[in-house]
C-alpha cells in the first residue's frame, strides 16, 4: 500500500506565467512525442478495418454490402462505445500519474477492463441477434443473414477492444508511446496475410475478415500486456488483480459513462446524416459524395485526434501534479499546433479539390459532386481541429458530462434539425445536410472553447488532488 501523503496544488495556481516561445517550444516537443506517434497508432487501428473491407469487396457485392453494413452497426453500436468508455482512463490514469500516485493508475486499468468486458455481454447478444432484427425491419433476407453471421464473426474483436482500449490509456497516461507505435504497424503487417489466409484460402469468405480482426486486436492485446507486465517502464505502475480493482468500477462507471456519451453522440450525428441521404431524391449519388466526404474527413481526423491524445495527457498529468499553471500553457501550444495543422490542411485539401473526387470514382457526376463539398469539407478539417484538442482538455480535466451535454445541444437540438430543414424542407440535398452538421460542429467548437477560457484552473488541480484522494487518509493544501 502506498504511504499517505499530502497532495499539494502548488504555487503556480495563484499567478500566471508568461507564455513565451521558449515555452511553447518545450510543450511542442512534447506534443510531437506524443501526438506523432498517436496518429501512427490510430491509423493502424483504422487500417485494419479498410484492408479487411477490401479483400471482402473482391467476394462480390453480397459480400462487400453485406460487411459494411454490419461494420457500421458494430462500430455505432458496440466500437464506439468502447471507445467512448476508455477515455473516462484519461482522466483518472492521466491525474494519478501525475499525482505519483502510480498503484492507483494500475488499478484505475483493470477496472476499465473489468467494466469494459461486463458491458460487451449485452452487446455481444445485440449482435448475435442482427440478423434477425434487420430481417424484422424489412431488410433483404440475403443481406440480413450475412449480416448477421459477419457480426457474430465480430464479437472476439469487441471484447478484445475491451482490454485493448484501456491498455492504449494506460500507456498513453504515462507518455510511453514506443511500445503502441511498435506493436500496432506489426499488428497490421500480420493482419493482412492473415486476412487473406482466412478470406481467400480457407473457405470462410468474408466472415474469415472479421475473424481476422478479432484476432489481429487479440494480439495486440497480448503483446502490449506482455510489455506491461515485464517492462522495466512499467515497474511503478504494474499492478495484479486485486478486490480494490472491481471495487473502483463504480468511480471509472461515473466518470466513463459521460465519456461514452459525450464521443458516441457526435459519432452517431455522422451516421445519422449518412442514413437521411439515403431519403433524398439522388439517394445513390447523394450517400456515395457524402460517405467519401467522412471518410476524408476521418483519415484528415487521425491528426487532431493524435494532438487531443497528447493535450489530454498533458492536462490530466499536470492536473495531478497540482500545476494548474503548467496545464494551461500546455492547452495554450497545442491550441498553436491544432490551428497550424488546420491552415496547412484545410488549404491543401482546396488545392486538391478538381483531382479528390478520383480516389473514390470514375464517374464524372460524383467527381464533380465532391469538388462542390470540397469547402465544406475544409470547414469541417478546421472544426475537428479546434473541437478534437478542446474535447482532449475536457478529458484531462475530467468533464465529460459537461461534453455530453454540449454535444446533445449542438448536434441534436441544432445540427440534426438544421440539417433536415436545409436538406429536405428548403431542398439543398446533401448540400444542406452537411451544412448542419457544420453547423453542430461549430455550437461545439464555440461552446467547449467558452467553456476552456473560463477554466479556473487552480479549482481544476483542486478537483484531481480530490479524486486521487478518494478512500485515504490524506490532504489537499492549496498555497493561494
Amino acid at each position: 500500500m502506498e504511504e499517505p501523503r499530502l497532495l499539494e496544488v502548488r504555487e503556480d495556481s495563484r499567478r500566471a506565467i508568461g507564455f513565451t516561445w521558449g515555452i511553447f517550444i518545450q510543450e511542442a516537443k512534447i506534443t510531437n512525442y506524443i501526438g506523432g506517434p498517436m496518429v501512427v497508432v490510430t491509423l493502424s487501428m483504422y487500417l485494419l478495418q479498410v484492408a479487411s473491407m477490401m479483400m471482402v469487396g473482391h467476394l462480390g457485392e453480397l459480400s462487400l454490402s453485406s460487411a459494411a453494413l454490419a461494420t457500421s452497426l458494430c462500430t455505432v453500436t458496440g466500437f464506439s462505445i468502447m471507445l467512448g468508455m476508455a477515455s473516462g482512463l484519461e482522466t483518472l490514469a492521466g491525474q494519478a500519474f501525475g499525482a505519483t500516485q502510480y498503484r492507483k493508475l494500475g488499478i484505475y486499468t483493470w477496472s476499465a477492463t473489468i467494466s469494459l468486458t461486463l458491458v460487451c455481454i449485452p452487446i455481444s447478444f445485440l449482435w448475435a441477434s442482427i440478423g434477425k432484427l434487420l430481417t424484422l425491419t424489412g431488410q433483404d433476407p440475403l443481406i440480413s443473414l450475412e449480416t448477421g453471421k459477419y457480426a457474430t464473426c465480430l464479437i472476439p474483436a469487441l471484447f478484445a477492444h475491451a482490454a485493448l482500449q484501456p491498455l492504449m490509456r494506460y500507456f498513453t497516461s504515462q507518455s510511453l508511446i514506443v511500445p503502441m507505435l511498435l506493436i500496432m504497424p506489426i499488428s497490421v503487417c500480420i493482419h493482412i496475410p492473415l486476412c487473406w489466409v482466412l478470406v481467400y484460402k480457407s473457405g470462410l469468405g468474408s466472415i474469415g475478415a472479421a475473424l481476422a480482426i478479432g484476432i489481429s486486436n487479440w494480439i495486440s492485446v497480448v503483446f502490449l500486456g506482455l510489455y506491461a507486465v515485464y517492462s522495466p517502464s512499467c515497474e511503478l505502475t504494474r499492478t495484479s488483480l486485486t478486490k480494490e480493482a472491481f471495487q473502483r468500477c463504480g468511480e471509472f462507471l461515473r466518470i466513463s459513462v459521460p465519456s461514452a456519451v459525450m464521443i458516441c453522440l457526435e459519432w452517431w450525428s455522422f451516421e445519422i446524416i449518412i442514413l437521411l441521404s439515403g431519403l433524398l431524391p439522388k439517394p445513390q449519388l447523394e450517400t456515395s459524395v457524402l460517405s467519401i466526404c467522412l471518410t476524408t474527413i476521418g483519415l484528415v481526423y487521425m491528426i487532431p485526434y493524435g494532438l487531443a491524445a497528447a493535450v489530454s495527457t498533458r492536462v490530466s498529468n499536470e492536473l495531478g501534479a497540482g500545476r494548474p499553471e503548467a496545464a494551461r500553457l500546455a492547452v495554450c501550444s497545442v491550441m498553436i499546433i491544432a490551428i497550424t495543422e488546420l491552415v496547412i490542411m484545410s488549404l491543401v485539401l482546396f488545392a486538391c479539390r478538381n483531382v479528390m473526387g478520383y480516389a473514390y470514382s470514375n464517374e464524372k457526376e460524383v467527381v464533380h459532386y465532391v469538388t462542390e463539398m470540397v469547402p465544406f469539407i475544409c470547414l469541417s478539417v478546421i472544426m475537428d481541429n479546434l473541437q478534437g484538442v478542446l474535447s482532449g482538455v475536457a478529458r484531462g480535466c475530467g468533464w465529460q458530462h459537461i461534453g455530453a451535454y454540449v454535444n446533445l445541444g449542438a448536434f441534436y437540438l441544432a445540427g440534426i434539425p438544421v440539417a433536415v430543414l436545409l436538406g429536405f424542407r428548403l431542398h439543398y440535398g446533401g448540400k444542406g445536410l452537411y451544412t448542419g452538421i457544420l453547423t453542430g460542429s461549430f455550437i461545439q467548437t464555440a461552446t467547449l472553447a467558452f467553456i476552456t477560457c473560463r477554466t479556473n484552473w487552480g479549482y481544476q488541480a483542486r478537483k484531481a488532488a480530490e479524486r486521487m484522494l478518494q478512500g485515504q487518509d490524506v490532504s489537499v493544501e492549496v498555497n493561494e
